[in-house]
């Protein structure tokens, strides 16, 4: 069995606009992803929405704005399964995308002054971090959960 994403147009336009943020062109980006958002619906594909939102939560210029992004995220997740996450790419696991949508929802909480909201999501990265894989992806994710720790982020006020 490979490892090789399977042909999703959808997905394509998505990491295209993606690369367009990446590329030192966030509002097109921004404005691309969120189109495509809006053709989605909110009953589009689960797989979809979550990617979506998780890179459209990297996009916007505020925090407030970012963390309305990242619940979409989280809410679309909850809708996914393992079966529909590996027509994509074979190794995915939707528990494996918990820890970074939670520690992206912490990461927003604790710069908003939202101590307590910041915990309980940094709680839940750690409920998660056993399903992570142990290849680059669960690695950088774990070493970001550290650098998060580390810097204190529960006594932080924004």
């Amino acid at each position: 069995m490979t490892d090789q994403a399977t042909a999703d147009p959808t997905m394509t336009r998505i990491m295209d606009a993606v690369q367009l943020g990446r590329s030192g062109a966030p509002a097109p980006a921004r404005e691309l992803l969120t189109a495509l958002w809006d053709e989605l619906g909110p009953t589009g594909d689960a797989l979809h929405r979550c990617t979506l939102a998780h890179y459209l939560a990297d996009l916007q210029d505020t925090t407030e704005a970012e963390l309305s992004w990242d619940e979409r995220a989280l809410a679309a997740v909850s809708q996914l399964t393992d079966e529909r996450a590996q027509r994509h790419l074979p190794s995915l696991q939707v528990q494996a995308f918990l820890p970074s949508l939670h520690l992206n929802l912490a990461d927003c909480h604790r710069r908003l002054g939202n101590v307590g909201q910041a915990r309980e999501h940094l709680a839940r990265v750690g409920e998660h971090l056993a399903g992570l894989p142990d290849d680059p992806y669960g690695e950088s994710i774990r070493a970001a959960v550290r650098d998060f720790v580390a810097d204190d982020p529960t006594d932080r006020r924004g």
